[in-house]
Order: structure tokens, then C-alpha cells, then sequence
């Protein structure tokens, strides 16, 4: 007989189960999941909210902010995902989808990735 893998109560069911219930598979899944150290619960929070930051400021999917707004609102730029360089010499920083673009006297502009 094969029992759950997060709690070893026996199965019952399909011949591929691996848990008993929604609740055991939810619980191991996030124990897999979770942040192994403060750092990068730390790190990842920073990208999660300059991704919120950058959602709320580009609705349209494509807009102009300050530097002053977006440190206002808590921004960091030191946290991003990826660069895109552009064949035009363009420096985009992204948060997964929703990027930025630094423009003379402390302008951004913002975008948004198709996906």
C-alpha cells in the first residue's frame, strides 16, 4: 500500500496518487516551495513589489514616470529580472513582463512585454 507524502496515511484511489488529500498535497507542495532562507524571501518580496509598482503605473501597457514617483512609492532599482539591449543601443530593465527605460532629466518610460 502506498501512503501520503506528507502525512503517511494510506491512499486510497488511483494507482498514481501521491497524497491523501487536497490539504496534504497543498501543505508539502508549499514546504517545497517556500523561501529557503531570509535572503531570498527578502529578495524576492523587493521584486514583488517593484513589480506591483510598475503594474499600477502601466496600466495602458505603455506610459512615462518620473524617478521621484517611482522612488516614492518604494522602488528599488537595484532589484530587476533581466536587461534587454536593443539592436538601437536601448538599455530596457525588466520585472518579468513590465520593463523600464531610462529617458533624459530623470523620465522613465514604462512597458509591458507581450507574452
Amino acid at each position: 500500500m502506498k501512503s501520503c507524502l506528507e502525512c503517511g496515511e494510506k491512499i486510497v484511489g488511483r494507482e498514481d496518487k501521491k497524497f491523501c488529500s487536497d490539504g496534504c498535497r497543498n501543505a508539502y507542495n508549499n514546504k517545497i516551495n517556500k523561501d529557503s532562507t531570509n535572503y531570498m524571501r527578502n529578495i524576492n518580496n523587493k521584486l514583488r513589489k517593484n513589480y506591483r509598482i510598475l503594474s499600477e503605473l502601466n496600466i495602458e501597457g505603455k506610459s512615462k514616470t518620473t524617478r521621484a514617483k517611482l522612488l516614492s512609492k518604494g522602488f528599488d532599482f537595484d532589484f530587476f529580472t533581466n536587461i534587454l539591449q536593443t539592436k538601437t543601443g536601448n538599455t530596457y530593465y525588466f520585472l518579468y513582463d513590465q520593463g523600464y527605460m531610462v529617458l533624459e532629466n530623470d523620465f522613465y518610460i514604462l512597458v509591458k512585454k507581450d507574452i
